[in-house]
């Protein structure tokens, strides 16, 4: 009969969980908050099937151990370092200053000490999830925000290992709070120093040796067992399973086929996973959210604005350029996974109780809504600030003895990163004058050295866009992932110079289409023009002529052309 039991409510979870996902998904929103309102829909507060709280919360559990081992599992130092000071010292001195912060607003409101540090911790961590998300589906990944970005989302991770050692600290009473955080700590170490050294000189062997890659299904048996035994060991250790998983995964990250461990474990985490949000969600209050309103755009607030506009101050401080500093608090302006983890974490500690758990899962879920809206109001806010501050010496061109030698007939390139830089490489090979706009104060002071006109700021920011002689030039190159701040582009530059020949990135058919309506000479969908390329590779090996190919492959861009316009 408990099997019974058992089976159905783990039915109903992965049900619940894929028709949130498969509609929020469709909305273009993470599945993150699809699993969430599956798990609203068989929760106890709203009509139809209830689910059994404590069995989909046992197997969620599950999905938090794969989860922390996967994170363990990624972690490295190198990508840390070569992100620089900002990511590391930036990204704690975030985490503290918004804890700091969040502390603030819940003792202003009436909460404990213990619920005001538990709310400033779930403030503190973004979700790299949805960082991911975002910045690939806008073509952003190596960009400079997008670097930092992820390099610091993994430092908020990190934090959120130690937040967990000291929220179960704080959860017990009746003793002094120093000497209950020292006792954590001291366990925590005690089971480092145990199981590192086993780890890193046995495990790699036996993975390797023992097990073998080669035989998957054995494989992926003896890395979750690993995973899931070193969560219960950690246990008997004083330490929550989640806190085991990690450093479990930190010993399997030292091993050579660490990614065969890592890609092996995936899909399991990923169905786990899935029960943990459920989980969450099954213990949300839908009208709470009515009746808090107020409460709730505090919490929201809290993360989407005050948060974003720490990290962005921090990028400052640093000395980043405004435009990377702005768009980096934005794309981390938000919280999921981890965020979730520590309230559900406070709750079951019995830190906080059910009305801030309720606030703290609605702001995060609202946080993840407005995520992608957020970043479509990046380069807008940037030009927007920008008009009230003065220019900054890489906003203006150097002077030179003649300058109309520089500026007429010339290309402008709009984004010098991967796709405007190599432009640029063509053009200087060949002799042709050509100036760039990017908002990397880094890659303009490169160019200047170089001899190249460069102007640091936005790409649609009107000032450089006269600065850049647009009338006089030949053509221009639109280089960048932003769709709207290419279309703002495209209006002005066809204004000043109906004439003009443009070239423009895009990533849809429907934008291509608009572009070219709009009178963009050229539109390029980068993953056609990577699919041609691939084709015409394959065609050649497979003997068919260069001639023949070209033909073809014309053909092919021909009808793909025919498709977008009709």
């Amino acid at each position: 009969m408990n099997q019974d039991i058992l089976l159905v409510n783990l039915a109903f979870a992965l049900i619940a969980g894929f028709i949130g996902a498969a509609i929020v998904t469709r909305l273009g929103q993470s599945a993150i908050v699809g699993y969430i309102l599956g798990g609203i829909l068989i929760g106890p507060y709203t009509p139809g099937f209830v689910g059994n709280p404590e069995m989909v919360e046992a197997l969620a559990n599950i999905g938090i151990i794969l989860l922390m081992f996967a994170v363990g599992v990624q972690i490295s130092v190198d990508d840390l370092l070569r992100a620089g000071k900002i990511a590391i010292f930036g990204g704690l001195l975030q985490v503290i200053v918004t804890i700091a912060l969040g502390y603030a607003i819940g003792v202003a409101l009436g909460w404990s000490p213990l619920e005001a540090f538990v709310f400033g911790s779930v403030v503190s961590n973004s979700s790299s999830t949805v960082l991911s998300k975002i910045l690939g589906d806008r073509g952003e990944m190596d960009t400079a925000h997008g670097r930092v970005g992820l390099a610091w989302s993994t430092v908020q991770d990190l934090s959120t290992v130690a937040l967990v050692v000291i929220f179960s600290a704080l959860a017990v009473e009746g003793n002094d709070l120093w000497t209950e955080l020292l006792l954590a700590l001291s366990k925590a170490a005690l089971f480092l120093i145990i199981l590192l050294p086993v780890g890193w000189k046995l495990l790699p062997w036996f993975f390797e040796r023992v097990v073998g890659p080669q035989n998957r299904e054995v494989f992926i048996v003896a890395v979750a067992a690993f995973a899931l035994g070193t969560a219960y060991v950690s246990s008997f250790f004083g330490l929550s399973l989640a806190l085991g998983a990690f450093v479990a995964g930190i010993v399997v990250s030292e091993s050579d086929i660490w990614h065969q461990i890592l890609d092996d474990i995936i899909p399991l985490r990923d169905l786990f996973i899935v029960l943990f949000f459920v989980s969450v969600g099954m213990l949300v209050d839908p009208a709470f959210i009515a009746r808090n309103l107020p409460l709730v755009l505090i919490g929201v607030a809290s993360i989407s604005v005050l948060k974003g506009m720490i990290v962005a101050a921090i990028m400052l401080l640093f000395r980043y350029p405004l435009g990377s500093s702005i768009l980096t608090g934005i794309v981390l302006a938000q919280s999921a996974e981890f965020s979730l983890l520590l309230a559900r974490e406070g709750a079951e500690l019995g830190i906080v109780g059910s009305t801030l758990f309720n606030l703290m899962v609605s702001s995060v879920v609202l946080s993840i809504f407005l995520a992608p809206l957020l970043h479509l109001a990046g380069q807008p806010l940037i030009a927007w600030i920008q008009q009230f501050l003065p220019a900054s010496e890489l906003s203006r061109l150097p002077a030179v003895v003649n300058p109309d030698s520089h500026l007429r007939g010339h290309a402008v390139i709009i984004g010098y990163g991967r796709v405007g830089g190599v432009i640029g490489e063509a053009l200087r090979r060949r002799g042709f004058p050509f100036l760039v706009i990017d908002h990397d104060q880094g890659i303009v002071r490169r160019l200047r050295a170089q001899g190249l006109p460069a102007l640091q700021g936005s790409g649609d920011n009107r000032t450089l866009l006269e600065r850049a002689q647009l009338e006089q030039a030949r053509v221009l190159v639109i280089a960048i992932p932003d769709a709207l701040s290419t279309r703002r582009i495209v209006d002005y530059a066809l204004q000043v110079n109906p004439d003009l020949h443009i070239v423009a990135r895009t990533h849809t058919h429907r934008e291509r289409t608009f572009l070219v309506e709009r009178g963009v000479s050229e539109a390029v969908i980068g993953e056609l023009e990577l699919a041609l390329e691939m084709a015409r590779f394959t065609l050649h090996r497979f003997g068919v002529s260069s001639i023949e190919t070209q033909a073809f492959l014309q053909k092919l861009r021909t009808q793909h052309d025919g498709s977008v316009q009709t």
